[in-house]
């Protein structure tokens, strides 16, 4: 399987075109903003495609060309304005969609925020809603693109070394994830057919390996 990574020089993108590349079945290619990204993933032995996410739709297809999924795992992140979460959280998921469609690929892994509901959105600190909104509009997209899709979503995240183990449901009391983890969620969910079409929450606990995690959703 040959996958797309959105988002690929992030934190969670990293670990995931690494994992995909030692996986020995699949191939990653790693859509990046910059070619100075682009080292860490040759050394991989990985694709790259230098995309903008805030640019065109097209532009974005092109890079989806001949792949099998596409994982949007990109983020505005912490420290940025209003506008760059509405243009790559919001707009970025979105136009990714519609790339997807455009290029024939219907398997698409969404990382998400842990909470995008209604419910989350009324709750949350008026400087987090925005992310939350974005995120909420990004999920309820992908549901309607009559696409294969997956949508993860992750609790707090940390830098920790990840267990292999995680909870997964529906619902799961909040908690935290190191990053390498959630990646393995994101492969697991490439690799097992059963979680198309099917939205989770995920944090660290348990002594069940996430493969068989995801086949008990």
């Amino acid at each position: 399987m040959k996958i797309l990574v959105v988002g690929a020089n992030g934190q969670i993108g990293k670990h995931l075109v690494k994992l995909i590349q030692d996986s020995g079945n699949h191939m990653a290619r790693a859509m990046i903003r910059k070619q100075e990204q682009a080292a860490y993933f040759k050394e991989l032995g990985a694709e790259n495609a230098v995309v903008n996410l805030e640019g065109e739709i097209a532009d974005i297809a092109k890079a989806a060309d001949g792949v099998d999924a596409i994982v949007f795992t990109a983020g505005s992140g912490p420290h940025t304005g209003k506008d760059k979460t509405l243009m790559v959280d919001l707009d970025g998921a979105v136009k990714t969609i519609e790339a997807a469609k455009m290029a024939g690929v219907d398997r698409f892994v969404m990382v998400s925020s842990f909470d995008t509901r209604r419910e989350a959105i009324q709750a949350a600190s008026s400087s987090f809603a925005p992310y939350v909104v974005a995120k909420h509009y990004a999920d309820e997209w992908l549901r309607r693109a009559n696409l294969d899709y997956t949508i993860v979503h992750p609790g707090a995240l940390t830098n920790e070394a990840g267990t292999g183990c995680v909870e997964a449901a529906s619902e799961v009391e909040r908690g935290e994830i190191p990053r390498e983890d959630v990646a393995r969620v994101i492969l697991g969910c490439l690799e097992d057919s059963s979680t198309i079409g099917k939205e989770f929450q995920i944090v660290s606990g348990g002594t069940t390996p996430i493969k068989e995690v995801l086949k008990k959703l």
